[in-house]
């Protein structure tokens, strides 16, 4: 019974029964098909112990393993490799079916490919998880059969796999942060002209041609006899925090993600460009309390800290507590910083509810509220409406969406700055923000 544990007879083998069946049937209206009939199921039985005798003979006859990354990255793609060997002394018709994890509910997953004999292949194919966890692959399942296709034996491998989802680290990547003055357009990033100078003097230096005359050091000119000028550089080491509110307003999906998790990737990158530019990246959530804390430092670990902290941030499903944000930030946060604040306000009475709040903040600190579009909104306002229902509808859309400009109005009118943008645009514009605020000197 263990040797026919892997044992599956193939759908062509019901197919040929099926057309057998038929001939017989049909041999009531014409005899001379009930000897064809006859003839066919002997020939079937013949192929089939002879497709049997070539499939289950021998072992180890295929062998096959999964490579999986160290950890998925969310919202990205992520590759999967299978190295598959064929031993059989002839070319083998495979059916792969890998038992993938139950976040992503697939359950016709199946890839069909063929190996020529002593010979092997290498099959990927790519998950796009959109969630943080754990995710636990099965086993992988291999069917083999020869080109009769009447019989089928499985071979299983990998049993067992577990991968971590990490917030999405590919993005890191995509913009090219080690590089991120000379490609950034490329990528939709901004120049930004830079007014006046930072406040971090680097040296005297000879004057040149093109230098900005405002800069002449007349004490060190009248001391060498020659124009001389005073360089500066970009203010560093500046601290810059990522603070994700994770109440229940950022739960929110937008394109299989949650807010949460755009906000959760928009902050891993902003920080590896603090970084980048030699400032300090911290991060920290809240909700009900003030969680994942990592206080902004330049040092070679921080990345991973920030990485570690961001893979167990959660929504608890509550209302956001922002007088203990700002008790917590006043804290805590003692040197001036500028504060990347992602959450959601859908009306602008939900924004003078914690107004207050803000406003305390932003007189000790840099800050920027960072909230987002309502695009199914966009989409509804953009729809022609050909009924009354839809014109309410409309209206109140459009009601909404004007909100939403108040409340960047209200948040410029006490100094506080905001970014208003879709999910799939929060990382470019964020970036955009802290390289405007670092080029003005705003800080």
């Amino acid at each position: 019974m263990k040797f026919l544990k892997p044992f599956y007879i193939q759908p062509r083998f019901f197919y040929a029964g099926i057309g057998i069946v038929m001939l017989f049937a049909l041999s009531y209206f014409i005899p001379i098909l009930f000897n064809i009939a006859q003839l066919s199921i002997l020939v079937l039985v013949l192929l089939f112990f002879l497709d049997f005798l070539i499939v289950f003979i021998g072992k180890n006859k295929i062998e096959a393993t999964r490579i999986l990354p160290d950890k998925f990255s969310n919202g990205d793609k992520n590759q999967i490799i299978l190295n598959i060997n064929n031993n059989y002394s002839h070319t083998i018709f495979l059916e792969i079916i890998d038992e993938i994890p139950e976040q992503f509910q697939v359950r016709d997953f199946k890839l069909k490919d063929a190996i020529a004999s002593k010979n092997s292949k290498t099959i990927t194919y790519h998950l796009k998880p959109t969630e943080r966890g754990e995710y636990h692959f099965g086993s992988l399942n291999v069917y083999a059969s020869s080109i009769l296709k009447l019989v089928a034996k499985r071979f299983t491998f990998n049993s067992g796999a577990m991968v971590p989802t990490y917030p999405g680290f590919k993005q890191l990547k995509k913009f090219e942060l080690l590089n991120i003055n000379q490609n950034a357009l490329e990528y939709g990033l901004k120049k930004v002209r830079r007014l006046g100078h930072s406040m971090e003097f680097e040296q005297i230096k000879d004057y040149v041609l093109g230098d900005d005359l405002r800069t002449i050091n007349w004490k060190a000119t009248a001391k060498k006899n020659q124009l001389m000028v005073n360089q500066f550089q970009d203010e560093k080491s500046q601290p810059v925090y990522s603070i994700i509110d994770k109440g229940r307003i950022m739960k929110m999906p937008f394109n299989g993600l949650s807010l949460l998790d755009y906000a959760i990737n928009s902050s891993l990158v902003i920080s590896n460009v603090v970084l980048k530019k030699h400032d300090k990246a911290g991060i920290l959530s809240f909700s009900r309390r003030i969680e994942n804390v990592v206080v902004a430092e330049r040092r070679s670990s921080q990345m991973q800290l920030i990485l570690e902290a961001l893979y167990n941030v959660n929504t608890d499903f509550f209302e956001s507590d922002f007088s203990r944000l700002y008790a917590s930030i006043k804290r805590h946060i003692t040197n001036r910083s500028l504060i990347l604040m992602y959450t959601n306000f859908e009306t602008l009475d939900g924004l003078e509810r914690q107004l207050p709040y803000l406003k305390a903040i932003a007189k000790s600190h840099l800050l920027v509220v960072i909230f987002f579009k309502n695009t199914e909104l966009n989409q509804l306002i953009n729809h022609k409406a050909e009924t009354i229902e839809r014109v309410y509808d409309k209206v109140i859309a459009e009601k909404f969406a004007f909100e939403k400009r108040l409340i960047v109005n209200e948040l410029k009118k006490y100094g506080i700055y905001s970014i208003l943008t879709t999910p799939e645009h929060l990382t470019i514009d964020t970036i955009n923000k802290y390289l405007e605020i670092k080029a003005r000197g705003l800080l």
